[in-house]
């Protein structure tokens, strides 16, 4: 699906807070509540929005980024798809250099973060991890 102007304003809109209501993007882009709803339809149908999510404060979680390396013979990708299964990881990236992947955990605590390492250090084909605990987001 190609976006347009509009669409980049209603996903802009829905990025920096996604509880504003169809009516309320209508009135700053001067359409219908239909009209938006309609186009946020589209853009869910188009895999452009994927999924409707919240981000927890960072007071009530802690993340890591962890650094996967992934024997040679075994397949990146399907390393990959077994990491996204794992519920501390929010997001999985397929990297170049040192390492392989390199994966996102949120949790409530480090006792839980070491757990998901422990989980995902148990994947075949994970033969090294790299952890840094994440102290601090700036935006």
């Amino acid at each position: 699906m190609l976006k347009d102007k509009i669409d980049e304003k209603i996903l802009e809109y829905l990025r920096n807070d996604s509880r504003e209501s169809f009516v309320e993007i209508g009135k700053k882009l001067k359409l219908s509540e239909s009209a938006v709803r309609r186009r946020v339809k589209n853009l869910v149908d188009s895999k452009v929005i994927e999924r409707f999510t919240i981000e927890m404060g960072e007071m009530n979680s802690t993340s890591a980024i962890v650094l996967i390396s992934v024997d040679s013979t075994t397949d990146t990708s399907k390393v990959s798809s077994r990491l996204t299964k794992l519920n501390a990881v929010k997001t999985v990236y397929e990297i170049t250099g040192q390492y392989d992947i390199s994966v996102i955990i949120k949790a409530p605590s480090i006792t839980e973060i070491n757990a998901a390492i422990d989980e995902l250090r148990k994947i075949p084909g994970v033969i090294d991890t790299n952890t840094v605990i994440i102290l601090r987001t700036i935006r």
